[in-house]
This record gives structure tokens, sequence and C-alpha cells, in this order.
């Protein structure tokens, strides 16, 4: 028997960096080993915020991957202002009373004009140029995963105009994600980015989602099946590397405006002071994209001899820095809109062998997580005390040569048992 096709719908694909990639490049990896042959279909000239050159290496050769031209809002928009389409289209937006001129036109135009997101201009040739591949090649089953959430009207379009089997990958929420917020939406366009996810989560066959939290709140709006598949870690041998030497605390990732945990500053900031040993061991570590915002908030707390500001680095780099760290830090915005939210890094955090220190919402799928696989500490941005006594724990175990992670039942965040997970529902 031949393997089953299945055409895979995605706008991030290598050279992409960052999380987003991630998911479908190992779903894809893995899939052949499960009898199912994955057809990749993506845009030709994407703009991506990041890029990651090393992804490449991992897409076999024997992967067929369809492209076809996108029209990017994000490039004209660099012909007004570079600096501010660059940083929106990365995530990074300013908080309401900093954001100039520029900055909330652009917000505007990108809530309003381009509903669900500046990717919808790329629906139409879409759905024209697979509706006659799906029908040349015998495609009875496909996938769409988003943001952008406009890869889902594709689906939706397919569906009606093939009755191709239609799974629809959520790898955050639609309406409820955080920065829909900031995007200054008007009431129709609420409504309409409502009607859309609506349409979308009862046509599709089947709903796959990253969390729990997120499969409760789509059970509220659709009957269809929904399951979680939660995003992982892939086993990557890593020798040449050794532990710092310092203290080190590290995120890695993008830290944006609202994910801006002053206590933690203050924590860290209060120890330096009382503790003169930990003052000179510390090293605070930001490797990624860091805001502003976050920035200044990290100096006027008293920081700034700590920080080690490292930048964008690519996905091998990074996994080697979580290695290297002596803690990892985890930080999500302290709303009800993130407890959904799990990082993709938190799964790398996770086989790091390091401890975690996780800030975020309480009730959060991170926190069950963290609990779970016995993994590190999960905090409230009002656990000021819980906070401080955890770092100085940590620092005692770094003084004596034991401080490491003692986790329990990872196995089944793997790449590849998630991967035959999803090999069952198709």
């Amino acid at each position: 028997m031949g393997k089953k096709k299945v055409l895979i719908i995605t706008y991030y694909w290598p050279p992409a960096g960052g999380p987003g990639v991630q998911r479908w490049l190992k779903f894809v990896k893995y899939l052949p080993d499960f009898n199912i042959e994955p057809i990749v279909y993506i845009p030709e000239n994407p703009s991506y915020p990041l890029i990651d050159e090393s992804l490449a290496s991992e897409v076999s050769k024997d992967i067929i991957v369809l492209c076809q031209p996108i029209k990017e809002p994000y490039r004209l928009a660099g012909i007004f202002s570079k600096k501010t389409s660059k940083t929106i289209s990365k995530g990074i937006i300013s908080e309401k009373k900093r954001q100039g001129f520029i900055e909330k036109l652009m917000l505007y135009i990108r809530g309003n004009y381009f509903i669900p997101d500046a990717r919808i201009g790329w629906v139409k040739p879409s759905v024209t140029f697979l509706s006659k591949y799906i029908r040349d090649n015998n495609i009875e089953t496909i996938i769409t995963t988003g943001p952008p959430h406009s890869l889902h009207l594709i689906g939706l379009q397919l569906k009606r105009t093939t009755g191709v089997r239609w799974l629809a990958d959520f790898r955050d929420p639609w309406t409820t994600i955080g920065y829909h917020k900031h995007l200054r939406l008007t009431k129709r366009a609420q409504l309409k980015h409502k009607a859309m996810e609506r349409e979308v989560l009862n046509s599709a066959d089947q709903i796959i989602v990253t969390s729990e939290v997120t499969k409760t709140e789509f059970g509220n709006i659709s009957d269809k099946p929904i399951s979680v598949i939660t995003n992982g870690y892939d086993y990557e041998p890593l020798t040449d590397f050794s532990l710092d030497k310092k203290f080190t605390l590290s995120h890695i990732g993008s830290l944006l405006s609202k994910r801006n945990p002053k206590v933690l500053w203050q924590v860290l900031f209060d120890i330096s002071q009382e503790n003169k040993s930990f003052a000179n061991d510390f090293q605070l570590n930001l490797v990624g994209a860091v805001s502003d915002d976050v920035l200044k908030s990290i100096e006027n707390h008293g920081l700034s001899d700590y920080i080690n500001k490292v930048g964008y680095v690519s996905h091998k780099e990074s996994v080697k820095r979580q290695k290297q760290s002596q803690v990892l830090l985890l930080i999500e915005i302290d709303s009800e809109d993130t407890k959904s939210i799990i990082p993709g890094k938190l799964f790398e955090y996770m086989v790091s062998n390091r401890p975690i220190i996780a800030l975020g919402p309480k009730g959060s799928d991170v926190e069950r997580i963290i609990k779970k696989t016995n993994t590190g500490h999960y905090m409230l941005y009002t656990d000021y005390e819980a906070l401080k006594t955890v770092v100085l724990n940590h620092y005692e175990a770094y003084k004596t040569g034991s401080l490491q992670s003692h986790a329990i039942g990872l196995q089944q965040y793997s790449r590849k048992s998630l991967t035959e997970t999803l090999s069952k529902l198709l």
C-alpha cells in the first residue's frame, strides 16, 4: 500500500527563523515514518521577520514543496517606516502611550483593512492553484496552520470547492490572542474576526490546538472534534558545550513590551545589593529580540551592569545556550489571554537539564506542564518572596556545583511521539 498523501499549507518554512516554523518542519520530518507523504505549500517570496538558514538542512530532499507568489503588505509599509514595519511584523508593539503616529496608523490599517491578517491577499491565488493540484494529484486530506489565520480561509474555500478532508491547526488562538487589543480594531472589524473564526471552526473536519485552554475556548464555539497536540522537542545531541562559569539567568526568545516582569528585576537587584558574592557571579543573558520598554525597565531596576544582550541567534545556537545556562527564564504576559500560550521553547528548555523559572498568569497550561514534569518553578507576578527564595536556592546549588533539573515524563513531548499522535488523526 502506498503512502497516504497530505497537503500542508503553511506560511512559515525555512529559511524562516523563530518558533512559528518549528512545528510543521518537525511534523514533516517524521510523517514519512508513519506511512504518510507530506506535500508542503508555501509562499514563493515571503517577508519573514527572522531568518535562520541552518533550518534548511532539516528539509528532506524527497519532500515536494510547492510555491506560489505572495504580495506582502509589510514590504509596502516599509516605504513609510522600515523600522516600524519590521518591529510590527516581529510582533513587537510599543505600549499605547508610547506609540508614534506612524505606528498607530500602521496598526489601525493592519487591524481594520487586512482581516484576519496581512496575508489575506494570498488566499485567492492559492485556492485557484491548489484546487487544480488537489484534483490532479488525488489529494484527500489538507492541513492549514495559523497564524497567519488567513491560511485557514484557504482551507475553508478548498473544502467547499473540492470536498477535501480538512484539518485546521492553531498554533495560537485567533480572536483572544493578546495583540488583538493593540490593533485598534473597530467594532465592525472585531465582529468580522469573530464571524471568520466561527466559520473556520465549524467547517473544518478536525481542529488541532496546542493547549488545553484553547481546546476549552474553541469547544464553546464549535462541536467539531478538537485534539491537543502540543509543540515539543527534537533530540539534538550536543557535546561541544560546557556550563557557564557565571551564575547565568537566560531568557531565550522575544521579550515584548508587556512581557516585563518587574518583580523579577526587583528580586535580582535586591539580592545583588544584599549579597556581594551573588553580585560578582550573576549575569542576565537576553538572547533574542528585546523591546526598548523592557530594556529600560531592567536598567531602571539597577541591573545595567549585569545584562549580556546577545540578540537573535540561530536555532542551533539557541539550543546550545539553553544547555549552557545555569537557570532558564520563561516569561509570559500576566493576563487572562495568555493562559493558553505555550512557547515552543518550553519543551526545549525541559530537555536541557537546566532548572526553569517561569512567570505568568495563574492557571496556565505552562504552569500545569512545568509542575507535571518537575522541570522548574512557576511563579505569579505577585510572588516576590517565593521568587527571591527560589533564586537564592538556585544560587546556593550553583555554588556547590549541584544545580540541575530533575525532569520526569518528557518522552511524550518528543517530536516523533507527537507526530505519531498526528498520524492517527490523519
